[in-house]
């Protein structure tokens, strides 16, 4: 069943000389507990297709439909509402508050919502994730494997319809990423998330179920 579809996508900046075509008009769907990688040169296009299926850039034309509604329909309010409880985020930079605790951290999305956390739900995340005895240490505390598990576990807590992870290993080495790869697979799986992961990183980019490329602003 699909969960993510985007017709006709285009991304402009700028104009005159200084015009650069981001995207050129892509389509793509993705089904509902698929994971997969989109992979592309620096500069490809890549980032922009994650942000604006993310709803956090609006493309210059193109649909974007995520669980049946088309995003970009939705005025700048409603649209940072549907985006945080329908979208988890994982960056490159983890994006971690500093002054808060990683269970705060963790339940930030679902009480910026005004909801209340299901505590055992975001307790089995945390075990999964092996931080358990992290829940009341501070990122500062927290090796760069351990932070980038934190925000992992954040973008599960609100159990979003689907996982943008941008450059998730992007900042940790080799061994640290497999491990994080692995468990955003195993996480992926255990609680029947959808995951769109960009990666310059062709050995990473294999342990998704599907790889598409993304070069000058096409797939190709």
């Amino acid at each position: 069943m699909e969960i993510l579809r985007c017709e006709g996508l285009t991304k402009t900046y700028g104009s005159g000389e200084t015009k650069v075509d981001a995207l050129r008009g892509v389509d793509l769907s993705v089904n509902k507990g698929e994971f997969l990688s989109v992979v592309g040169t620096s500069g490809s296009g890549k980032s922009t297709l994650l942000h604006t299926l993310g709803g956090l850039d609006r493309p210059t034309s193109g649909k974007v439909i995520i669980d049946g509604k088309d995003i970009f329909s939705l005025k700048d309010e409603a649209l940072t509402i549907f985006r945080r409880r329908k979208i988890g985020f994982v960056f490159q930079s983890f994006n971690l508050v500093p002054v808060m605790t990683v269970y705060e951290n963790i339940v930030l999305p679902i009480e910026l919502d005004g909801d209340k956390p299901d505590k055992a739900f975001v307790e089995q995340i945390i075990d999964t994730l092996g931080l358990t005895n992290k829940k009341n240490a501070y990122p500062s505390q927290l090796s760069g494997g351990q932070q980038q598990r934190v925000a992992i576990a954040r973008a599960l807590s609100s159990t979003p319809a689907i996982i943008l992870a941008d450059e998730p290993t992007g900042n940790l080495d080799s061994k640290t990423s497999q491990d994080v790869m692995g468990l955003l697979k195993v996480t992926g799986q255990q609680f029947a998330q959808t995951i769109v992961m960009i990666t310059h990183n062709e050995e990473i980019a294999q342990m998704a179920d599907r790889t598409i490329r993304i070069e000058d602003g096409l797939i190709v």
